[in-house]
Order: structure tokens, then C-alpha cells, then sequence
């Protein structure tokens, strides 16, 4: 796999989002503040769901984005939703596709057409816990840190290259809520759009399956903060 993420905008043209999600948004949210006030130069040209009662559609309608809804039960396959899906995105060309809870498994095809501008959020510090039930397997493996990882989205499930990890200790007495709760608003919340910033500044690149922060390859783990 070969992407330069760096090329593909140009510096006359505003670098542009869409976000796909299927519930809340809070990390939607997060990505909207950033947008706002200047750390992320980016615009959000449209926000979709596969639900139509995701609160991340108020949202984006709060902050005059457009909010799309696809739903999924109303296709036969996964591979016919996806082609409808990118048709969707394709017409807002964006030069990023930043999936925020959005709760499909996207299928190879729809992977391999935004290979290298296709980033995603998991509750994990990867390559521990893909999939779900990560907070549970982290207290069952009684791990002392957790926390969330940024990575490109390749056709293997949670396995693309990493770009950033949020690390935070885990208490004695932390519970599934609670330690979910420390992972999304004191790591998501400040590592997505810290790595969609990086990417939109074009600090971030990618080649052969290798990320590049400011032209230094990162380790496989990405580049790891500390909370």
C-alpha cells in the first residue's frame, strides 16, 4: 500500500471532511469545536448516518453541516449499500473520510477506493483489542494502561497503520462505564482531531504501510501521548 496523504489537497483548495457516524457524535462534536475554532483547517462538507435517529445528525445541523442519513436496512448486501454510500461521499470530494462511530464493517471495494484518506477511531491501544468489547477486555486482562489509537482503515478489521495513541492509566477501581467514559473524553476527544489537524497540514503521510510524521517514520504504535 502506497498513499501520500500530503498530495492529495493542494494549497489553493480548502481541505475538506465527511463524517460518517452511526450514534451520539460526541467525537463528531470534538472534530466540529476543532473546526470551528481554528485547529483544524478544514471544512466539514457533510455529515452522514446509516441511522436516522443518530444524535450526531443534530449535531451537525446545530453547526449548519449537511446531515445525511443512509440506512442500511434498505439495501440487499453490504456491497450494495457501500457502492451507495460512496456514491454519497463522492459528491462532496472530500479529501478526507473520517469515520466516528460509525458502526459498520465496510467491505474491501469500499476500502480500497478512499485507501490512504480513510481514517477511523478504536477504543484500543492496537494492535490489543480490535473489535468490540474493549473496555471489558482490558479489565479482564487486569492491563494497568489503556487507552484509544487513530489508524488508516485498510481491508483488515482495526489493523491499518497507526497514527496516533492516547494513553491513560487504568484505576483500581475502574469499571466498563467508567473507563469507557476516561477513554472518550480525556483521549478521543483530543487525539482525533489532533491527528486530522496533522493529516490537514499535511504533517502526516503514508507510504507501504508506514506512517510519516514531519518526514520521520512513526513506530508501529504511532505517535503516543500520555495522559
Amino acid at each position: 500500500m502506497t498513499s501520500d496523504v500530503s498530495q492529495q489537497t493542494s494549497s489553493d483548495k480548502p481541505f475538506s471532511l465527511v463524517v460518517l457516524i452511526s450514534g451520539g457524535g460526541s467525537n463528531l462534536q470534538s472534530i466540529i469545536n476543532a473546526c470551528e475554532n481554528g485547529q483544524i483547517p478544514a471544512t466539514i462538507k457533510a455529515v452522514i448516518s446509516n441511522k436516522n435517529d443518530a444524535f450526531g445528525l443534530e449535531r451537525a445541523k446545530k453547526a449548519s453541516i449537511p446531515a445525511l442519513v443512509l440506512k442500511h436496512q434498505d439495501f440487499t448486501s453490504r456491497e450494495s449499500f457501500d457502492l451507495a454510500l460512496a456514491a454519497l461521499i463522492d459528491q462532496y470530494q472530500p479529501d478526507l473520510l473520517v469515520l466516528a462511530g460509525f458502526m459498520r464493517i465496510l467491505s474491501p471495494s469500499f476500502v480500497e477506493r478512499y485507501l490512504g484518506r480513510l481514517i477511523n477511531i478504536h477504543p484500543s491501544l492496537l494492535p490489543l483489542y480490535p473489535g468490540l468489547n474493549t473496555h471489558q477486555r482490558a479489565l479482564d486482562a487486569d492491563d494497568k494502561f489503556h487507552g484509544a489509537s487513530v489508524h488508516f482503515v485498510t481491508p483488515e478489521l482495526d489493523a491499518g497503520p497507526v497514527i496516533i495513541q492516547g494513553i491513560i492509566p487504568v484505576a483500581d477501581n475502574d469499571n466498563i462505564q467508567s473507563l469507557a467514559d476516561k477513554v472518550l473524553t480525556k483521549v478521543e476527544h483530543l487525539i482525533y482531531p489532533q491527528a486530522i489537524t496533522w493529516i490537514a497540514t499535511q504533517r502526516i503521510t503514508l507510504n507501504d504501510r508506514i506512517v510519516y510524521l514531519d518526514n520521520e517514520p512513526l513506530p508501529v504504535s504511532g505517535y503516543q501521548i500520555h495522559y
